[in-house]
C-alpha cells in the first residue's frame, strides 16, 4: 500500500495510546496525526485539525469518561461522516458489536489484537470502508438474531435485480471501479447505483450495507 493513511488514536490509558503510536512508527504508510485521552479532547482538536493532517481513521476505545465510545462515535458519525471508526476495546460481546455498526463504526478490533491484524484492519477500512472477521459475522448474526424486529424492508420488492448484484459484490469488499468491470458498467453508474442503495435501505456506509445483505440474506456468512 503506497496511500498514507492518516490516523488517530482516542484512548484514555496512557499506555495504550502511547503504545499503539509507536507500534506504527516504523510503519511508512501509517502516520499518526492525532492522540487524545478523551473524547471531549478528541471533539476539540479535530474542529482544528488542517485538512491535509485531517485523520481517514479514528482508532477508539469505548470505556472512557466522561464521554464514552458511544457518544464519541455519535458525535463524529453527525459531524464527521467521512471520518472511518475502528473500535479498538477489550469488552468484545455480540450487543456491543451490533450497537457499534448500527451508529456506522467500520470495524471492532479486540485490544489483545497484534500489530499484523491491527494493521490489516487499518488497510482493509481505509480500501473497502469495512473489516469483518469471522468471528464479528458470527457474534453479528447472534445480535440480530435476538432482535424481535426483522429488516426494514423487503430486498426484492424494494431493490432492483442489478442493485442487488450491486451490493453483493459490496459486500465482498470490490472497489466501485472493480463493480463496474466486472458487470460492465461506468463507474459513475456503480457510485449512483451505492448511493440508491444506501438510501432505500437506510444505511450510512458500508458497514450498514454488509449489515443489511447479511441480515436479508444476500450476503451469506463463509
Amino acid at each position: 500500500m503506497n496511500k498514507v493513511i492518516n490516523l488517530a488514536i482516542v484512548d484514555d490509558e496512557a499506555l495504550i495510546l502511547e503504545g499503539i503510536a509507536l507500534l506504527f512508527s516504523n510503519v511508512s504508510h501509517i502516520n499518526v496525526v492525532q492522540e487524545a485521552k478523551s473524547g471531549l479532547e478528541f471533539l476539540d482538536a479535530i474542529a482544528e485539525i488542517l485538512d491535509e493532517n485531517f485523520p481517514d481513521i479514528a482508532l477508539i476505545d469505548i470505556q472512557m469518561k466522561p464521554m464514552d465510545g458511544f457518544d464519541l462515535v455519535e458525535a463524529l458519525r453527525a459531524n464527521y461522516p467521512e471520518l472511518k471508526i475502528i473500535i479498538l476495546s477489550s469488552h468484545y460481546k455480540s450487543n456491543i458489536i451490533g450497537h457499534m455498526i448500527k451508529l456506522g463504526v467500520s470495524a471492532f478490533i479486540p485490544k489483545n489484537s497484534n500489530k499484523k491484524e491491527l494493521l490489516q484492519a487499518i488497510e482493509s477500512v481505509h480500501e473497502m470502508g469495512v473489516y469483518f472477521t469471522k468471528t464479528d459475522q458470527e457474534m453479528l448474526m447472534h445480535f440480530m438474531r435476538s432482535k424481535s424486529k426483522g429488516p426494514t424492508l423487503n430486498p426484492e420488492q424494494e431493490l432492483s435485480s442489478r442493485e442487488i448484484d450491486v451490493l453483493k459484490l459490496i459486500c465482498q469488499e470490490n472497489t466501485n471501479q472493480e463493480i463496474a468491470d466486472q458487470l460492465f458498467l461506468s463507474k459513475r453508474t456503480v457510485e449512483s447505483h451505492r448511493q440508491r442503495i444506501l438510501e432505500k435501505v437506510g444505511a450510512k456506509n458500508t458497514v450498514g450495507l454488509v449489515v443489511y445483505a447479511i441480515a436479508n440474506d444476500i450476503h451469506p456468512l463463509p
